[in-house]
Parts: structure tokens; sequence; C-alpha cells
């Protein structure tokens, strides 16, 4: 054979071989039956460390999406309400402090075990001394009087206890084991664990036993890719579903729908509010900043900023601007809402709160004090980058210079009380988006409240909104801490973050699947919340 052609051989079985390992290495293992689906996960859920646990936090943890393996006591349907799913109905307690709640008595494990409610108490009794990132410190005991009946003791009234009860998925009592319950899980959700392979792929395959509606789709391969990798990996046709990066948002793929799911998932600037008075952290690091704690200065951010322009800069078009971290929300308050983009008005606040370019170089002062401040950010997130290079050069027009450090989370974490830090929030429970983010609190390594703010008015609004047991009256309580006779935590009030933008997660889907748009809105971060609906094109 001539030499000519067996090197050409060789090349081609060399690039035969690394279109293969491209694919393992992605850990695929697309077929051609019909029923078989692979889903690329948003880099904002990860492979769970310890398996498919949800006392551990899988499905309920930072972020909250469809556990598949496990059944929750409630569910949102595609109006967003939360309805039943395992429960039948629930009560409250007048003082707030017990919920009661009625479950089905016809469902079974994937084990073909009947569920009781001996196995939601202990659900969620070890959900409490698991010590994941899901917080359940205010769960005081949970209890089975009966077969069907659970009895939630908890140590102080929470009315966005639902919450926790919606998200927690439920795991068999009998023969659990902390330690390889997660690699083999055992529950009574729409599909089951079949095979994982770590660092590659999870394999679910329908559940027999399941008490719903039997999904079309009969297998679904997980796969945990990062970021940099989505945009070959739909090039490639190796998954059905793949988020869309944010340097892929203006990219078509043949073969691919590229659809943009509102999920309420607002980025933003956390101002520190204190004054820097030579108070440290336990680790040493300074708290407070004389710039942000001047209340101008925040409110000239939040007028001065176009967040339409950074929008469509930064995301494409692919989300909306966003005023208060929780506008879409059911507890949104209109009133705390400020008309932004207006360089003048800024310049006008900047100039009555005392601030002035006296030496020309563009950049205000008062009383010596430039107006400056460092903003962090975590620079291994494109869109973050994006967003804080846009702020800090819009900042910039109406005085205020903004110093970009990227880094790591450790690193912001130890910083955001004495600088900026861009945050982001998702969660549809105002406990942790108004209450964790606005409550004052002490000094510690949470990231919640990282600009300290503290007011006592809305700590008296948001502690009334957690005590109420009247779920739909608690949330024009939650939109009265935003904004309340011109104090709140909007930028109409006292105006302790600059949010910026609520950024759609955008996916790109084959065009032979039908993912449904009829949905739960401001909850696209879980594409999986409707794996029920979905159905080929």
């Amino acid at each position: 054979m001539d030499k000519k052609y067996k090197i050409l051989i060789v090349i081609a079985i060399i690039l035969i071989i690394g279109i293969i390992f491209f694919a393992s290495s992605m850990g695929t293992t697309k077929d051609d039956n019909p029923r078989h689906i692979v889903v690329a996960m948003h880099n904002n859920i990860a492979e769970p460390d310890s398996g498919f646990d949800p006392t551990l936090g899988w499905g309920c943890g930072h972020q909250n999406y469809n556990p598949l393996v496990q059944s929750t006591l409630f569910k949102t349907d595609s109006n967003g309400t939360i309805v039943n799913d395992l429960a039948t109905d629930y009560e409250i307690s007048s003082d707030g402090l017990k919920w009661t709640v009625h479950i089905r008595d016809d469902v079974k494990f994937s084990d073909n075990t009947t569920l009781t409610a001996n196995d939601v108490a202990f659900t969620f009794n070890q959900a409490k001394i698991s010590h994941s990132e899901l917080d359940m410190s205010n769960l005081e005991s949970a209890n089975a009087t009966d077969n069907t009946t659970i009895e939630f003791n908890l140590k102080e009234p929470r009315s966005t206890f639902i919450y926790d009860l919606r998200y927690v998925g439920i795991i068999k009592e009998n023969g659990y084991n902390n330690e390889t319950y997660g690699e083999n899980p055992i529950g009574s959700g729409p599909y089951i664990l079949k095979q994982w392979d770590r660092g590659q792929q999870a394999i679910f395959e329908v559940n027999p036993n399941y008490y719903g509606d039997e999904p079309y789709y009969t297998q679904i391969t997980l796969l945990f890719p990062d970021e940099a990798s989505w945009l070959e990996l739909a090039k490639s046709g190796e998954a059905d579903v793949i988020p869309v990066p944010i340097n892929g948002l203006n990219e078509t793929i043949e073969g691919y729908d590229k659809i943009s799911l509102s999920a309420g998932r607002a980025q933003g600037i956390s101002l520190p509010y204190q004054e820097d008075t030579g108070l440290t952290t336990d680790a040493g690091d300074p708290v407070g900043n004389n710039v942000t704690a001047d209340e101008s200065i925040r409110k000239a951010l939040n007028v001065g900023i176009n967040r339409t322009e950074i929008v469509e800069t930064t995301y494409s078009g692919h989300g909306a601007p966003e005023y208060t971290g929780v506008d879409s929300r059911d507890y949104g308050n209109p009133d705390a809402i400020v008309e932004d983009g207006d360089i003048n008005e800024a310049k006008r606040i900047l100039e009555e709160g005392g601030w002035d370019d006296t030496n020309g170089d563009g950049i205000v002062e008062k009383d010596g004090m430039n107006a400056s401040f460092k903003l962090y950010y975590p620079s291994e997130y494109l869109d973050r980058q994006s967003l804080s290079v846009a702020f800090s050069e819009q900042a910039k027009e109406i005085g205020i210079n903004v110093e970009l450090v990227g880094t790591d989370w450790d690193t912001i974490y130890a910083n955001m009380y004495n600088s900026a830090a861009l945050m982001q929030q998702t969660s549809p429970d105002p406990y942790k988006s108004i209450y964790q983010q606005y409550h004052s609190k002490e000094i510690d390594t949470n990231y919640m409240n990282p600009n300290l703010y503290n007011n006592s008015k809305i700590d008296n609004i948001v502690e009334q909104a957690m005590t109420t047991t009247d779920l739909d009256a608690s949330n024009s309580i939650w939109a009265q801490a935003a904004y309340t006779d011109g104090e709140g935590f909007g930028p109409a009030g006292d105006a302790p973050w600059v949010w910026v933008a609520t950024y759609n997660y955008t996916y790109f889907v084959s065009d032979d699947i039908n993912i449904s748009t009829d949905r739960p809105d401001n909850l696209g971060n879980d594409i999986l919340i409707n794996i029920l609906e979905w159905k080929p094109n």
C-alpha cells in the first residue's frame, strides 16, 4: 500500500478515536431509542458529590429542582401554584408552630414497599441532622401520628415552611444508610437511578411503581458538563437538551431550537451598608465602606445605570431589567422600583449628597474622599464578568469609579463586608430571597445579607411576614419590606443593592422534542420540572 494512503488511514483512525473519546468524556450514551433522551444540566445544578440523597441537598438545597427519583409532598403546577403531590391536604395551627400534612395511602417505593407517614417524618428528621446545605434549623421535629398523617413542629412560626415541604424528596426509612443511599436511592418518583458513572453521567429509567402519569421518555441520561463544553456538546449532537453559554446566545445550531426560560435569576451588586469604623471579622477582614455607606452613592447608581442596555449587551436580550431582586415574584413591589438610565438625575443626587468633582478627573469626591470602591466578582463566570464590566463603565459616566476584581468565592466572601460583590439569587422562597437577604444579622461566613443591611422597621415587617399563617396575605407583607414610607430594601428605599438583571436560562432543545412552554414561570432553572409533560414533536 502507498505510504501516503497509510498515513491518511492512520489520521482517519486517530480522528475517529478522538470523536469517540470526546463523546465518552462528555459521558453520553445517546442511542436511537426515541424514548431515551440526554439532558445536560446547567452548572448551577452540579453533580452531587454524595449522590442522589435529598437529605444531603439533592433537589432541595441551594438550588431547587426536580429530584426525579423521589416524590415530594407538594409540587408546582403550570401556573406556578404549589399544589398537592404526595400530600392530600394540610392544616396550620393558630400559633403557626404545627403543620399537619395528610398524604396518599396508595404510593409505593420503587422496591414495591408502601410509603407511609413514618418515611416522611424520617426524611425530615434526617434532613435536620444531616448538616447539608438544606436549612432545617427551624424544624423541632416531624412525627407520624398514623400511616397517613405527619405533624411538623417548628421552633418559630414560618409561613415559608411550605417551600421546604415542596422541595424535600421523600426517602425510605427502612434500610437507610447515609453513606450508601445516594448511590442506590429508593424513592417513589417517576424515575429510578439505573446507573451512575461518577464524573460522566447518571442514567434514570422509568419507575413502574410511579402513582402518577407515566412519562413518555422512559430513560433520561443526565450530564453535568462545565460551561466551556456546552457549545461543542450541542454541535456534536450528543445531547438533546443543553444549556446555552453566554458566548453562544446568538448561535443557531441545526437540529436544535433555542428556548429562553424566565427563572427570576436576579443578578446584582451588593453595596456595604455600614461605615468603616475599624471593625473587622474574626478572620481580620475589615467591615464597612465609607463610600457605599453613603446613601446618595447607592441611590445614584440605581438611577444612573441603564439596566435595559446591560441586558441587551451582556445577555443578548435573554433576560429583563431587575430592580429589587424579586420583581417578578408574587411578593414583588412595583412601588420600590425607580426610573433608571438617567445620568443627569444620578449626578443631581450625588451633588445634593455633597459629592463634587473638584479636580476635574471625572470622579466625584466628598470630604477629601474619592467616590471609588472595589467590586468583586467570580471570574469563572463569563456572564458575571461581562455584567461587572458594563456596570463599572456606566458608573464612571456618573462620576463613580468601580475597580473590578475577578477572583474566587473564598476571596469574595472574605471581602463582601467591606467591598461591593456581584451576587445572584434564584429561590422563589421569600425566606431565602428576602428574610435572609435583608433581616439584620451579626457578621458571619454566610453569604446572605453580605452588605449588613440593617433597618429595624424592615426587620419588623419581615418578621410579621414570617409569622403569619395566612400564606396569601404574607405576600403583601413581604412586598412592604421592599418599600414602605421611603424605607425598604428596594432602590426607592434604602437601596443596599443595585440589582441589575434577571438572566434567563437558555437551552438548545432538539427539534425532535417538545418540552412544553406550558410550564411554571420564573422556574426556568429547573429544566426538568415538567418532565412528565415532555413529548416528541
